[in-house]
């Protein structure tokens, strides 16, 4: 195949700030994608073709790019948890939301031989993290993300306002603040994307907190552009998660 992608689980001593991590190999150039939100903000380092190597912060994405026309490249991407900006990278990415941030060529040590060692480079960047996790995270924070994640997205604002003492106006203040969207909006996201996993093993109904099949089909098409039975068949890897924003 001339495109592909991997995804790895990570350790699970990091499994608080790292959703996964993936690489994206595409060998012919012309090959067109439709990147979807995947819920999480990312770390890529890359070289594409004809191009220096590069390491970049992408911020959430809130929307579907279809289309997009992959360059001959090779990349390496870190999906982060939201809690991961604050307590790992120490900085908000509201300011990226649907676009990326350049950073040093050498952050974290990277460089572009590690682009052929996956294994090394998953190594390297664990211990990375696992470096850089504080002692101390704030109680609230941390259950108002248990409760996010295992739920996919489907809990109440007021459900997470009760259960960590924080008001909802302080929630959103904070999400916006810090990652640039609503907790709702967010939620969303999550709900989707636990969606996204469904379809591609043909389960075609809602499961996530969704009022009704046509509820379902609007939010999938929204975040997709197409429909849950289309998004289902994801003809040759059309539809994939990880963020286009890095290929402009």
């Amino acid at each position: 195949m001339s495109f592909t992608a991997t995804y790895y689980q990570p350790d699970p001593n990091i499994s608080d700030f790292v959703s996964c991590y993936w690489t994206v190999e595409n060998a012919v150039e012309g090959t067109t994608v439709t990147v979807v939100p995947d819920a999480f903000f990312e770390l890529i380092i890359s070289k594409e073709e004809g191009r220096a190597f590069e390491v970049s912060l992408v911020g959430l994405g809130t929307r579907f790019e279809a289309d997009i026309e992959m360059p001959v490249t090779r990349m390496f991407g870190i999906s982060f948890k939201l809690m991961a900006s604050e307590y790992i990278l120490g900085q908000p990415v509201a300011g990226i939301v649907d676009s990326a941030q350049a950073l040093p060529q050498d952050f974290w040590g990277f460089c572009e031989d590690d682009l052929y060692d996956t294994a090394r480079l998953i190594e390297k960047a664990t211990q990375k993290i696992k470096q850089l996790i504080p002692e101390g995270i704030d109680p609230k924070k941390k259950k108002l993300f248990e409760l996010l994640y295992a739920s996919n997205g489907a809990v109440l604002v007021s459900e997470i306002s009760e259960q960590t003492g924080w008001s909802s106006r302080q929630i959103n203040r904070y999400f916006n603040r810090q990652f640039g969207v609503s907790l709702k909006s967010y939620g969303t996201f999550l709900r989707f994307r636990s969606s996204y996993r469904q379809l591609k093993e043909g389960r075609l109904y809602p499961e996530q907190n969704f009022s009704d099949q046509a509820h379902f089909i609007r939010e999938v098409k929204k975040l997709s552009g197409v429909s849950p039975k289309e998004l289902s068949k994801n003809e040759n890897d059309r539809f994939i998660q990880f963020s286009g924003r890095h290929l402009k």
